[in-house]
């Protein structure tokens, strides 16, 4: 699975930090520790950084949803 951040360009530099670290699944205690700043700094950067309008896109292979391989290609062309 990937995961793609749009928007990331409209973000400043620390809210780039918090939104990737927040995205990759940490906590907000554990992005605080690593950026050094408070819970509530990081609370307030992910809330500019969501005002801001970024977007999340996650990226599935269809082999990892149990659709990828022939069988399902040829249903899907036997469909048309």
């Amino acid at each position: 699975m990937q995961i793609e951040i749009r928007g990331l360009e409209k973000l400043s530099f620390r809210e780039r930090q918090a939104v990737i670290l927040k995205e990759s699944g940490k906590s907000l205690e554990t992005i605080a520790k690593q950026l050094k700043l408070s819970t509530s700094s990081v609370a307030t950067l992910l809330n500019r950084a969501r005002s801001k309008g970024y977007e999340i896109v996650c990226i599935i292979p269809s082999g990892e949803l149990g659709l990828g391989g022939e069988e399902w290609d040829e249903e899907i062309s036997s469909e048309d």
